[in-house]
C-alpha cells in the first residue's frame, strides 16, 4: 500500500481470515464490545455482519487479514489525521523507545513531557497554556470537571443534546448523545445538572446558570458522534458571556474537533472564542493514547500545588512514547501546512460529495452526508466497496467522514462515484 491507493477487494466481507479470527475474539472478549454475526449474538439481538480485522494501515489505507485494501474515512475515529503510521510519528516513537518508555507520571517527569506541555502552550488560543496530560479523551474531561469544581466550589455541569464527553463512569452521565450508555448504569450515577438542546437561545443557558449550582459548561464546539453538528455563528461567543455572568468555566471539548480538523488548529477559532479549559485528544499523538485537558492560569490555579501526592494523577501519566509522538505529530500539523490542507482538501471533498445530490454539514474535513433512515445501509454498501465509515447523530442520520488529511483528490473523486451506486443500491433493494 502507499496510502494513496483506491480500495481493491479480493474477498467477499468478512473475509475467511476476518472470521475465524473474529470467532477466536468472540472467545475472549467481552460481548458487548465487537459486534458479531448474528448467529454468535443472537442474545444481544444483532444483526451485524462481523467487523474485518485489520493487518496493517498507512496514510488513507487500510488493509484487512485477508489482502483486502480499503480506504479509512474514519481515520480510525479521527486518530490518524496526519495519516495511519506517518514516518515522523514513528521515527519520533521509535527513537523515544530507544532511550526511556516509561517513566514515573506525577513523581518524576522526563523531557519529552515538558517539551510537550511548552508546545502545547504555543498553540493553543489565548492564554490556554497550563495542561493536565491523560490517555484518553475520558480523562481531560474527568480533568476539566475537576478543575471546575476546584475552581468554582460547584459540582453542577450544563451539558447539550449530542453532546458525547466519553463513557468513563465519571463522565458518563454528562453525555448526551444515548440514554442507552447511560441507563444500565443509573445506580452509580449522579446527576450532573441541567441539559439543553445544543445551539439553544443564550437566554434558556442563563436560566440554567440562575440557580448558581453550575460550575462548568460542557460543550463540543462542533459535535462528531452526536451527528458532525457544527455550533451555530455567534453560539460559543454567547456562552463564555454566560459562564463567566454566572461565575462558571466554559470547556470545550475540543477532542475529535481539533488538533487542525476542521481547517484551523481549534474549531473554537471559527469563532475567534478562547474558553476557559479546552479537552483535546485522539490526533493529538498521530495514533498513540493522549490527551491534555488544557486550561488559563487563572482556571487552573483552582488546584492547590503539589505535595509529594497528586491529587489527580495516573501511573502512565505523560508517558514518553505518547509526548514525543505528540510532539512529531503538531511539529508535523505545523511545518507542513496540514491546517491549510484541511481546509482545502476539506473543500474539495464536500464538493464533490454535493456532486452527487445529497447534503453535508460540518467543517473542515469533518463531515456528515445527510441520509436520514438510509445512513447505516448507505455506509454498510460503502464497506462493500471498500469504504470504511459509520453512522453518526441522534438517530444515525448522517455518515461521518473524518478522514486523514493525507486523502487524495482522486480517492475523494472514488469516493463520490461509490457514493452514488451505494445509495442506488440501498434505493433499490
Amino acid at each position: 500500500m502507499t496510502g494513496s491507493d483506491l480500495p481493491a477487494l479480493r474477498t467477499a466481507l468478512p473475509g475467511p481470515n476476518s472470521r475465524a479470527r473474529v470467532d477466536e475474539l468472540a472467545k475472549h472478549e467481552c460481548p458487548a464490545v465487537t459486534a458479531r454475526r448474528a448467529r454468535r449474538a443472537a442474545s444481544l439481538g444483532t444483526d451485524q455482519d462481523d467487523p474485518v480485522v485489520w493487518a496493517s494501515a498507512v496514510g488513507a489505507n487500510v488493509e484487512d487479514v485477508d489482502g483486502n485494501r480499503f480506504v479509512d474515512l474514519m481515520a480510525g475515529f479521527g486518530v490518524a489525521f496526519v495519516g495511519h503510521r506517518h514516518p515522523a510519528v514513528v521515527a519520533a516513537a521509535t527513537r523515544q523507545t530507544h532511550t526511556l518508555i516509561h517513566a514515573m507520571g506525577d513523581a518524576w517527569p522526563d523531557r519529552s513531557r515538558i517539551a510537550l506541555l511548552g508546545l502545547l502552550a504555543g498553540v493553543a488560543p489565548g492564554d490556554l497554556s497550563v495542561s493536565i496530560l491523560g490517555l484518553s479523551g475520558s480523562d481531560a474531561v474527568d480533568a476539566a470537571v475537576k478543575t471546575a469544581v476546584l475552581k468554582t466550589g460547584r459540582s453542577g455541569v450544563l451539558t447539550f443534546d449530542g453532546g458525547y464527553h466519553g463513557l468513563a463512569t465519571g463522565v458518563l452521565p454528562l453525555q448526551g448523545y444515548k440514554s442507552a450508555f447511560s441507563e444500565p448504569f443509573a445506580g452509580l450515577l449522579r446527576d450532573p445538572g441541567p441539559r439543553l438542546a445544543f445551539g439553544c437561545p443564550i437566554a434558556d443557558v442563563d436560566a440554567a446558570l440562575a440557580g448558581g449550582d453550575v460550575g462548568l459548561i460542557l460543550v463540543e464546539p462542533v459535535q462528531g458522534r452526536g451527528g458532525m453538528r457544527p455550533a451555530p455563528d455567534g453560539w460559543l461567543g454567547d456562552l463564555r458571556d454566560a459562564a463567566h455572568r454566572h461565575g462558571a468555566l466554559l470547556c470545550f471539548d475540543e477532542i475529535q474537533c481539533g488538533m487542525g480538523r476542521t481547517g484551523y488548529w481549534f474549531a473554537c477559532e471559527h469563532d475567534n472564542v478562547v474558553p476557559d479549559l479546552m479537552c483535546i485528544g485522539k490526533a493529538l499523538a498521530g495514533g498513540f493514547p493522549l490527551s491534555a485537558c488544557i486550561g488559563t492560569p487563572e482556571a487552573m490555579n483552582g488546584w492547590a500545588a503539589s505535595t509529594g501526592e497528586a491529587l489527580h494523577t495516573q501511573t502512565f501519566l505523560g508517558h514518553p512514547v505518547g509526548c514525543a509522538a505528540a510532539l512529531a505529530t503538531i511539529e508535523t500539523i505545523d511545518d507542513g501546512d496540514l491546517i491549510g490542507w484541511a481546509k482545502r482538501r476539506g473543500d474539495f471533498l464536500r464538493t464533490a460529495l454535493e456532486s452527487t445530490g445529497v447534503s453535508v454539514r460540518g467543517r473542515g474535513l469533518m463531515l456528515g452526508i445527510e441520509l436520514g433512515d438510509s445512513s447505516f445501509a448507505v455506509s454498510r454498501a460503502l464497506l462493500r466497496r471498500g469504504w470504511i465509515c459509520l453512522p453518526a447523530g441522534m438517530r444515525g442520520e448522517v455518515i461521518g467522514l473524518t478522514p486523514p488529511v493525507c486523502m487524495t483528490q482522486a480517492q475523494m473523486e472514488s469516493l463520490s462515484v461509490a457514493l452514488t451506486e451505494a445509495i442506488v443500491e440501498v434505493r433499490n433493494a
